[in-house]
């Protein structure tokens, strides 16, 4: 009596069972799918120091990163110390990275108006100079006509007793300041503390804005 018509249904339930257990492995070894990333925009404020300016953006619901440099000059690659001869037309400025699925540029604009004075014309509290003066950087027709809508609800509001001084600018290109400056509240608390409380940033926006405003959020 020949085994091979017993053995051949027995031969193909051990295939199809090693062909089931190859394919359950190559899924299980295969990798996973990554959610898609959510697109980021950028967001440019000139606001004074950027050391200040940066604490008033650091974890901001969205905010994905923040760097400090300067935006607005003619000069090619500037140098801290270039900026400060004010004459390179720089503007000490934050460049904000979001997550517009998380927070939308209306409401970054609102956090930057209460983040400065926006009537000052010199510059920004004890910081005086061009390159301390602020200004929105826009990087397209929309973010100008929401910087734009903004401002005039802000004049309208009559909250401020003299007019904005604030400019709204096209976008130009954003140097990053050196490492030092990066983040400049964290490595150095003490002395970040000690330059903000002298130039008193705080009292002078508490004047202005009242229980409005927007306080550092790594304080």
């Amino acid at each position: 009596m020949s085994f091979r018509p017993l053995l051949a249904p027995l031969a193909a339930t051990f295939l199809l069972a090693a062909l089931t257990t190859a394919a359950g492995t190559a899924l299980a070894d295969a990798p996973a799918a990554k959610p898609a990333a959510h697109k980021t925009a950028l967001a440019t404020f000139a606001g004074g120091c950027f050391w200040s300016m940066e604490t008033q953006f650091d974890g901001f619901r969205g905010v994905r990163n923040l760097t400090v440099g300067y935006c607005g000059g003619t000069t090619q690659h500037p140098t801290y110390e270039d900026v400060s001869t004010e004459t390179t037309g720089h503007m000490e400025t934050l460049q904000i990275e979001y997550d517009p699925a998380l927070v939308t540029y209306d409401q970054l604009l609102d956090r930057y108006w209460h983040s400065i004075d926006p009537t000052q014309a010199d510059g920004q509290f004890c910081d005086i100079g061009e390159s301390y003066h602020s200004a929105i950087f826009v990087h397209d027709d929309a973010q100008r006509a929401a910087a734009l809508a903004s401002k005039a609800r802000l004049e309208k509001s009559g909250v401020l007793h003299a007019p904005i001084a604030t400019r709204i600018l096209p976008a130009a290109t954003f140097w990053p300041a050196e490492d030092y400056h990066q983040h400049y509240a964290r490595k150095n608390p003490e002395r970040y503390r000690d330059y903000r409380e002298g130039c008193g940033r705080d009292a002078h926006s508490q004047r202005i804005w009242g229980s409005a405003w927007a306080k550092p959020l790594t304080e």
